[in-house]
């Protein structure tokens, strides 16, 4: 895939909850996250399986009520930017929260390889 179909397919993705079925189909075997803090699991998570899980451990931790994901913002042939903000519930608390963060995503060879998370807040 060329690097504006992953970015593509990628917002289609988050946009009709098919975030999971993408890891797989978007994300090199070995694709590293990084996330913009610590929020118990360690910044940096190498592997679709470690990427995965860490999905899990977002799903037991919030309910996003709303949100939206912009179009993909190209980077030469090899990144995009994809802004996201949402409305969620701590389900530990039941707080609201108002989440913003932008993901930079590196492609090569057709998969995504490397994701980085630059969190805004709300």
């Amino acid at each position: 895939m060329k690097m504006m179909d992953v970015a593509n397919e990628l917002v289609a993705g988050c946009r009709e909850n098919r975030e999971l079925a993408n890891l797989d189909k978007l994300y090199a075997k070995d694709a590293v996250s990084v996330e913009a803090m610590d929020m118990g699991n360690g910044r940096e998570i190498t592997g679709v399986e470690g990427i995965k899980a860490k999905h899990a451990w977002f799903d037991s931790m919030y309910e996003i009520l709303d949100g939206e994901v912009s179009d993909p913002f190209p980077h030469g042939d090899d990144r995009f930017a994809v802004i996201f903000e949402m409305n969620a519930k701590s389900k530990e608390t039941g707080e609201m929260e108002v989440m913003k963060e932008v993901a930079i995503y590196h492609v090569a060879d057709g998969k995504i390889v490397r994701e980085e998370f630059f969190y805004a807040g709300g």
